[in-house]
This record gives structure tokens, C-alpha cells and sequence, in this order.
């Protein structure tokens, strides 16, 4: 994959999103290549038109020889956990393009708007010499806001129908966007929202990045190309921010508690699924319902080895460490 392989990047892809055991190794290995890539998060309502948009702005920034990644998400099926991958078919002008490297991926019961895999994916674009990562969230509801943890800048899409002012605030997307965009701005209301939103911004505390808005019309292309303008100049002044290294820090530590939820977590579930360790006893009672979860969970965590036991960390006195 770092000689440019495309072939290795998706297969890569696939062992990222299947959560295989070798993860720890290959994100340990594309460390050193990554955090070059200007990550640009798009999040909105569904039917926003963040999809076509994506497509839109894809486009532009070929234009200017940029290699982009775009990593799209769609609601999976509570059912089959499958999805029905509707943003290729929306980007498909950009499959023979060799600088655009297009990954859907289903949200597989993540509640906030993005996978866990995304950020894994986001990486393999960047370690693979990507200049700009796309990641289109899944139609966000008030507290489907992932993407702010990942993306350096954040694109909220919103249209003329999407409801009032006090809505977007409930969402919690006025706190959360570098740039506004009123997508369909033909449609009746789209100026009268443009000014709503410009009014609400004015609530914010004072901050080095005046957030715009900025009224599309994705379909038919118009506006784009100032879209691309906000975006490279937001990229400029939070590069240029020295609140940035303290931001990136605490992102880092955020990273390194998802992973060892994720790494206990199926740890967790493995041992109690084998009911080992003189367990079995007390989950049989949890699963006929004699003993309610705290109460087990409490007197698990009250035996040290126990716990140490189903995590596989080997507590007992001298062990040695981590097995």
C-alpha cells in the first residue's frame, strides 16, 4: 500500500473494518506516514444533499491536482448489518479517476454518525499519500457528532426545510461547524436561513475563525468552488492557531481510551461468553435474572484476579505482565 498499491489499500480496508486481530500491528506500522492529509468532515440532516456536495467537492479539488479519499457512511441494516451503499452510485463520475479513492462503510450499530473503523480507514488514505480525506457522516440527529473528533474541519450541510433556528442549536451543530452551507438555496426560505444562522453565530464567544455561511445549489454545482475557498482558509488559520497542539493532544488521549474500550471490551465479552474463571455460576444467575447486572458486575470488579482473569492481564503477584 505505501508504493501506491491500490489493490493492497482495499484489502487493508476490509481487515480495518472487520476489526481483524492484526489491527493493532498495521496501525502501529502507518503511524509514521500519516497526519499529512487535510481531514474535512461533511455532517447534517439526511437529505441535505451531503452526498452530492461531497461529490461536488471532490471535483473542484481535482481540478487543483489534489489526491483525495473519500470515506462515505450509510445507516446500516439493524437486521443484516449490511448497507445500502447509495453514495457510490451518487460518486461514480470519480471511479476511473486514479486520485480519488472512494470507501463506503455501514455504521454497524455506531450510534454516532460514524464507525469505529472510520478513523482507521481515515489513516490508511493518509499513509497512502491522500492530500485531502472526505468523511461523510450518516444524517445526524443531537448527539450524533463523532465527526468532530476526527475531521479538522467540520462542513455543516443544512437545508431550507431543515427546520428553525432553535433545531440546529438543539443539534448541537452550531457549536461543532468551521463552515455552514445552505444546500438547495432555490428552494423558498434558503436566504432567510442564511441570515438566521449568520445571527446565531454572533452568540459565539469571540474565537480567531469567523465561521461562514455559504448557500449551494450542489446539483447544479453552484457555489462550490467558495466552499473549496472556506475550507483552505480555515485549514490556514487553524494551522496557524496556538490552541491547535493542545486540541491535537486531547484528541490523542481520547484515541487511546476508544481503543483500549474497544480492546477490553471484546477481551470482556470473550470471557464472559466462556463463562471461565468460576464465573459460570454467577452470569447463569444474571441470565435468569436472580441476580441483577450491578450487583455481578460490582463483585467482579471487587476480585481483582477475576477481572484480571477476563481481560487477560494476569494480576496475580509476580506474573510477569500483560499475557
Amino acid at each position: 500500500m505505501l508504493a501506491g498499491e491500490r489493490v493492497a489499500l482495499a484489502r487493508l480496508m476490509t481487515l480495518v473494518e472487520n476489526r481483524t486481530l492484526a489491527l493493532p500491528a498495521i496501525m502501529s506500522r502507518l503511524h509514521p506516514h500519516t497526519g499529512r492529509a487535510h481531514l474535512i468532515g461533511i455532517t447534517g440532516p439526511p437529505g441535505a444533499g451531503k452526498s452530492t456536495l461531497a461529490d461536488r467537492l471532490v471535483a473542484h479539488l481535482r481540478r487543483t491536482g489534489r489526491r483525495v479519499g473519500v470515506v462515505a457512511v450509510d445507516p446500516s441494516s439493524p437486521f443484516s448489518g449490511g448497507a445500502v451503499l447509495g453514495d457510490r452510485i451518487r460518486m461514480q463520475d470519480h471511479f476511473l479517476d486514479a486520485g480519488v479513492f472512494i470507501r463506503s462503510l455501514s455504521t454497524r450499530g455506531s450510534h454516532g454518525g460514524l464507525p469505529r473503523a472510520a478513523r482507521d480507514v481515515v489513516r490508511l488514505l493518509d499513509a497512502f499519500g491522500m492530500d485531502t480525506i472526505v468523511v461523510e457522516t450518516v444524517g445526524v440527529g443531537q448527539t450524533e457528532l463523532d465527526v468532530m473528533r476526527l475531521a479538522d474541519t467540520i462542513l455543516v450541510v443544512l437545508v431550507p426545510e431543515a427546520g428553525d433556528a432553535v433545531q440546529v442549536m438543539k443539534a448541537g451543530l452550531l457549536e461543532i461547524a468551521d463552515v455552514f452551507v445552505v444546500n438547495k438555496a432555490d428552494r423558498d426560505g434558503a436566504m432567510r436561513m442564511v441570515t438566521d444562522l449568520q445571527q446565531m453565530l454572533h452568540l459565539r464567544p469571540a474565537a480567531g475563525w469567523s465561521v461562514p455561511v455559504l448557500a449551494t445549489q450542489a446539483a447544479h454545482d453552484v457555489g462550490i468552488a467558495e466552499v473549496v475557498v472556506e475550507l483552505a482558509r480555515h485549514r490556514e488559520v487553524a494551522a496557524a492557531d496556538p490552541r491547535r497542539a493542545g486540541r491535537d493532544q486531547a484528541r490523542r488521549a481520547e484515541e487511546l481510551v476508544d481503543v483500549l474500550d474497544e480492546a477490553l471490551r471484546r477481551r470482556l465479552e470473550a470471557g464472559l461468553g466462556a463463562a471461565r474463571d468460576g464465573l459460570a455460576g454467577l452470569v447463569a444467575a444474571v441470565r435468569a435474572g436472580t441476580v441483577d447486572p450491578y450487583t455481578a458486575a460490582l463483585r467482579i470488579l471487587g476480585e481483582p484476579a477475576t477481572l484480571a482473569g477476563l481481560v487477560g492481564l494476569g494480576a496475580a503477584a509476580g506474573d510477569g505482565g500483560p499475557t
